[in-house]
């Protein structure tokens, strides 16, 4: 039997929660070779979705809970809750090396780095600040990998993986991380969009979803 094409976690008129594999872009990209995306198959699983429809991102390699509107009115309003910060999100991670502390606050400012795109880098003058909170879930000294739980504030481009690899940050890059990290270290990007709590569009219900960890 066939993978489909996506992996619906919730779904009414209004909007529809998915669980975007590792290595699926959640846009095309420019190249033609790059046009199978999260975007281009809503629209064959939903046919009355119309217009714009991806309220945020994940990265391509970056697994988990992705949100899209299925109409503009929609759309609109999942997009204002993101920009206003009134989504709460949990992130699922390993990472290459022993963080020392429990837990804490990362606050660091990155830009794009426009000679090696899309590599962010940090910039304390011209950079935008990213806040993430985190806690170790599990160390193991043998393996040399922390488990932790990241709760992002802000939306900033791969906040999570540079404020894990930066030595500002936690110093550890998350494992498999081909941009900030030893791609050898994993077979894929071993980050998992794991929680989502959302105000639903049209309704304003609290809608409380979640996607078993893969890793």
């Amino acid at each position: 039997m066939s993978e489909p094409l996506l992996h619906i976690v919730y779904a009414d008129d209004d909007l529809a929660v998915l669980d975007k594999p590792s290595g699926l872009l959640s846009c095309p990209g420019r190249d033609p070779s790059l046009c199978d995306s999260v975007q281009t198959r809503v629209p064959r699983v939903f046919p009355h979705a119309t217009g714009s429809i991806l309220a945020h991102r994940l990265d391509q390699p970056t697994s988990g809970l992705l949100v899209v509107g299925l109409h503009p009115a929609a759309h609109r309003a999942l997009r204002l809750q993101f920009e206003a910060r009134a989504v709460a999100k949990t992130y699922e991670a390993v990472l290459t090396g022993l963080v020392d502390q429990d837990e804490g606050v990362i606050t660091l400012p990155f830009r794009l780095d426009v000679e090696r795109r899309p590599h962010q880098i940090y910039d304390p003058i011209h950079g935008k600040v990213g806040v993430t909170r985190f806690t170790v879930l599990h160390r193991d000294p043998d393996a040399h990998r922390t488990r932790v739980r990241f709760c992002p504030e802000t939306g900033r481009t791969h906040q999570l993986r540079t404020h894990a690899a930066h030595p500002l940050g936690l110093g550890c890059p998350i494992a498999g991380d081909a941009l900030y990290g030893d791609p050898a270290s994993a077979p894929r990007l071993l980050l998992h969009a794991a929680t989502l709590s959302i105000a639903h569009p049209t309704t304003g219900e609290r809608l409380a979803l979640q996607s078993p960890v893969p890793f």
